[in-house]
């Protein structure tokens, strides 16, 4: 079982990304710890930081229910590709490995779901 973002334009041939639960979870932490925080301490998350304490394009996505929870609008979608972008883009320090490499895979794979979101001017489903 596993979550699948995907753009709300009723074409099953558009692009998606899907990750297991546990995965995902993954995938955020990653995130977050990018923008200079720690998931687990966020509320929500295990922690009790509010999400107004954090400034970062990419909270809508981080601070999204797994199932359930609105689905993101071409808005959002706008906010959060460039950042995303950059954490494709960026050098990872010399770090390599295949989770790492997982990771910039997925993200790109998400930036591209984002853009024809704003393309489409569709949500961004979780499904």
């Amino acid at each position: 079982m596993g979550l699948d973002l995907f753009p709300g334009d009723d074409d099953t041939s558009s692009p998606d990304v899907s990750w297991p639960y546990t995965s995902f979870g993954v995938f955020r932490r990653r995130l977050a710890q990018a923008e200079g925080f720690a998931l687990d301490e966020m509320h929500g998350f295990g922690g009790h930081r509010p999400w107004n304490d954090v400034f970062t394009t990419l909270a809508p996505l981080l601070n999204h229910p797994d199932d359930g929870g609105p689905d993101l609008t071409p808005t959002q979608c706008a906010g959060i590709r460039p950042r995303l972008q950059e954490t494709v883009d960026q050098p990872h320090g010399g770090t390599t490995g295949p989770a790492l490499q997982r990771h910039v895979d997925d993200a790109g794979q998400l930036v591209v779901v984002l853009q024809l979101c704003m393309e489409k001017d569709v949500d961004l489903l979780f499904g």
